[in-house]
């Protein structure tokens, strides 16, 4: 991965600022990409990246994204569809503002990158897309219904674009975390109030996506036994739900 470049989405803090960490850690060229100007050009200094402020759910900013990433490096090779916003409450209770930026954000944004950056790769032969997701597109987590159908959809968007680029030398891969420590339950609208499972650090959670960034693997969960609720609500779905009604 020496000497790549990498477009890190939501990099302004949290998950997406572990991650151009880790990339830069590894001698990749990150295009630090956010809403925060600020937090921003710390992420770029700590790289040695470049800073790109963006709105990503206005019209044309993938476009703007790829751009960016060439005229600054001359090349792209890794998009690290990470920015999103999450929420939990009645949805009847959600306003239609707030649904649509959540769908724009999560859903709308991942999709137009992919497709702006696809034609830059397939002319090299080469690139890794990676979308983190969450837990909660695999499980569905009551409460949150908007927000897991959004995740669950870029899901299944990879699983597809995975089998559209066979053959491009393009690897798609999606990263599944659980609960990470970042202030993503306070813009939510609801605290983690669990005592299990314990909020990890997203540092743990950037590693597990240059693993699946270096290994092509189509898909991991973080933390790794968090696959095993996954695979009862794929075989035993009524179960799973009777579990999760008892145990949370």
């Amino acid at each position: 991965m020496d000497g790549s470049v990498a477009v890190v989405t939501g990099a302004s803090k949290g998950i997406g600022r572990a991650v151009a960490e880790a990339l830069a850690d590894r001698g990749v060229l990150v295009v630090a990409v956010g809403r925060d100007a600020g937090q921003l050009a710390e992420v770029a200094a700590r790289t040695g990246g470049s800073a790109l402020e963006c709105d990503l759910r206005q019209p044309g900013s993938a476009e703007r994204v790829v751009a960016h990433a060439l005229e600054a490096f001359g090349r792209l090779d890794i998009v690290v569809a990470n920015a999103g916003v999450g929420y939990a409450g009645d949805l009847a209770a959600m306003s239609a503002d707030r649904l649509a930026e959540l769908v724009e954000l999560n859903v709308t944004a991942p999709l137009q990158l992919a497709r702006a950056a696809l034609p830059v790769l397939r002319a090299q032969r080469s690139g890794r897309l990676l979308f983190v997701t969450s837990i909660a597109g695999a499980l569905g987590v009551p409460g949150e219904s908007a927000y897991s159908s959004s995740k669950a959809a870029v899901e299944m968007f990879a699983d597809v674009l995975r089998e559209e680029v066979r053959g491009d030398g393009i690897t798609v891969g999606t990263l599944l975390p659980g609960v990470v420590r970042t202030d993503f339950f306070e813009r939510r609208g609801r605290p983690y109030d669990r005592r299990f499972p314990r909020p990890m650090p997203p540092d743990r959670v950037a590693r597990a996506a240059v693993r699946v960034l270096v290994s092509g693997r189509p898909s991991a969960v973080c933390p790794r036994w968090l696959a095993l609720p996954i695979r009862l609500r794929a075989t035993a779905p009524r179960l799973y739900r009777r579990l999760e009604r008892r145990f949370g």
